[in-house]
């Protein structure tokens, strides 16, 4: 379950897989594992990444994985308010 949405991000400002794992503090395939799916990132890697690369954007958004995005599509989220329906 691959995080797209961080991908995408990373891509959109250039941000490296490097840059990821320096900030994080775990071996550049480490984070390309967690990026890609392979592992999990722990909450405390979550917020490091949010607050540093992204702090504009939503945890949910960001850490979204592959299969999710289908899921809240299917179900019905409203952003505004978090209501599933």
């Amino acid at each position: 379950m691959a995080y797209g949405n961080l991908k995408a991000e990373m891509g959109r400002k250039n941000i490296t897989i490097e840059e990821i794992a320096k900030e994080i503090g775990v071996h550049r395939n480490s984070a390309s594992n967690k990026i890609n799916g392979s592992s999990s990132f722990s909450i405390e890697e979550a917020m490091k990444i949010k607050g540093k690369f992204f702090p504009d954007l939503e945890y949910k958004y960001l850490f979204q994985t592959e299969s999710e995005e289908g899921r809240w599509w299917r179900c019905g989220f409203r952003e505004a308010d978090g209501t599933i329906f």
